[in-house]
């Protein structure tokens, strides 16, 4: 999934010649606190709420207060996982997609990145997912594949976790089957210890939740 994949259709972005208080406006319209400064089609940078803020004067253009734009932005043939990076990096709530000649192209949030998360680890299908925790020197993944298929299971996704100064690891896996029972039982057998399960999926939601944010606090570091 690739940064163009991710644009929301349904914000225009600001023009130099808007002033701040509209600017605030639109950000809380949209639940940001960043937002894309565009003359033309040409990408000038992102203004914040905290720059407008401090303003003498929030009626004032943005283009003409002397706000020093943050020029952030990702090209639209990124990657998802560069995405993350950047918002998480520069502790962005919007960023901009640009092409190679600095077209801006679109926006993306924090949670329209969240929704296409649901799709990249399906949360959205139907199924179980395991927290499987180990050593980082034991990870097998053909093992834990055959685990899930020897009991008739397809893995759907599965991402790794690591933490710093730690040589332990989470493997989170999803799985196509809500009768999570026998897969557990043979990860038992085989001596992994299954840190969280869940077999409902407004449950994993929550908790994929829980992991994004935990995600980007980890990038912040």
């Amino acid at each position: 999934m690739i940064a163009k994949q991710l644009v929301i259709d349904s914000y225009f972005p600001l023009n130099p010649s808007d002033s701040g208080v509209y600017a605030l406006s639109q950000m809380e319209g949209l639940g940001v606190s960043h937002l894309p400064v565009v003359k033309d089609t040409e990408y000038l940078g992102l203004v914040s709420a905290a720059d407008i803020q401090l303003l003498p004067d929030p009626g004032l253009n943005i283009g003409d207060c002397g706000i020093q734009l943050n020029k952030a932005a990702i090209s639209d043939y990124q990657h998802i996982y560069d995405v993350i990076r950047l918002f998480s990096g520069l502790k962005l709530t919007a960023l901009p997609v640009i092409n190679s000649k600095g077209k801006y192209l679109g926006l993306i949030t924090e949670s329209t990145l969240l929704q296409h998360l649901d799709v990249l680890t399906s949360a959205d299908h139907p199924g179980s997912v395991l927290v499987l925790e180990l050593n980082e020197k034991d990870y097998n993944l053909v093992e834990i594949a055959q685990i899930a298929e020897s009991n008739d299971y397809k893995i759907l996704s599965l991402y790794v976790t690591s933490f710093p100064e730690s040589t332990k690891i989470e493997v989170t896996v999803k799985l196509n089957r809500t009768d999570i029972g026998p897969v557990l039982q043979t990860f038992f057998r085989y001596n992994y210890l299954v840190k969280a399960s869940w077999s409902d999926e407004d449950s994993f939601k929550e908790a994929l939740q829980e992991r994004f944010d935990g995600l980007m606090n980890y990038l912040s570091i």
